[in-house]
């Protein structure tokens, strides 16, 4: 079930895509900035100390890291204005590096970028993102920690808060208006992150895990809302999950990131009609093709 759409303009497009960690531009930049700071003698990354056999002295060892890496070779792929589109692959795979590519996190060493067909010399602030940990203030209500992206934009804090509380509604969240963080739900924290990530202004999301931390019954809510909301707005959102059950319940399309260095994604068509609900997930047909995502998942892990 590939499916490969080449018509219209995508809302998101890779041509060509290459990026090794670190690249060039980041190692050097991590050096500049190393022999600039105060602390000269810091080690950039973590050392162990083993015994020598017979002596009294230490030696000091680098952990692994994944210096020169190729985790994209020319990669390309293209998603469609309102598409859900789901991302799987074991550990390590890539699916947080592409996030930090698509938010300008980080820099592709060749090929481009597109957002609704054009390049951008910088993507920062070009997308909206939701992160696993909702990353919500503490010292702040609902309301303001909503209404930060666009006190970042320039708007004062009383007017971005009045366009926050206009929205409480569509999201569940007018009767936690006043309250701080800790005094609400795993559920409720990650309503107020979206609605955050919605106030970006931009109709490209990214979630990333954002429902891993909660228990089963939770979660089922969540996505069953997360429906609703992308159903009302029709946002084009890309979303990273380990659960292939919820990446066939939620998505249009899966990329699955199983090579390394990834030159295609497998694309797969979730042959599900909406709306849905979990009695979807018992379709025969759903069940084959969560059978061929484990395997595929298998075998990148046994390899």
């Amino acid at each position: 079930m590939m499916r490969n759409n080449q018509h219209g303009q995508a809302a998101l497009q890779f041509n060509n895509v290459s990026f090794r960690y670190p690249t060039a531009e980041t190692s050097a930049a991590k050096a500049k900035g190393r022999r600039n700071h105060p602390l000269r003698s810091f080690r950039p990354f973590p050392a162990i100390k083993t015994a020598v056999a017979g002596s009294q002295t230490t030696k000091s060892q680098p952990l692994p890291t994944h210096a020169d890496q190729l985790l994209f070779d020319s990669l390309q792929f293209r998603v469609e204005a309102g598409e859900f589109i789901c991302i799987i692959g074991p550990s390590g795979s890539g699916k947080s590096t592409l996030f930090k590519l698509i938010t300008g996190l980080s820099r592709p060493e060749t090929g481009q970028i597109l957002l609704h067909g054009t390049a951008h010399d910088s993507l920062l602030g070009k997308v909206g993102y939701m992160p696993q940990h909702d990353l919500l203030l503490p010292w702040r209500t609902v309301v303001a920690n909503a209404a930060l992206p666009l006190e970042l934009k320039g708007a004062s804090r009383k007017e971005a808060e009045q366009r926050v509380t206009k929205l409480l509604g569509q999201f569940g969240l007018e009767h936690v208006a006043n309250s701080f963080p800790w005094e609400l739900s795993g559920g409720m924290r990650q309503r107020v992150s979206f609605l955050r990530a919605v106030l970006s202004g931009s109709d490209i999301l990214l979630l990333d895990e954002p429902f891993s931390a909660l228990d089963a019954i939770t979660r089922l809510e969540m996505q069953e809302w997360l429906m609703e909301q992308w159903k009302r707005r029709r946002t084009t959102v890309l979303f990273i999950t380990h659960d292939v059950d919820e990446a066939l319940f939620l998505a249009d399309r899966i990329f699955v990131l199983h090579d390394t260095p990834v030159r295609q994604l497998h694309d797969i068509s979730v042959p599900l009609r909406r709306p849905r609900n979990a009695a979807s997930l018992h379709n025969p047909e759903l069940i084959a093709l969560k059978q061929q995502l484990l395997e595929l998942l298998r075998t990148k892990v046994k390899r």
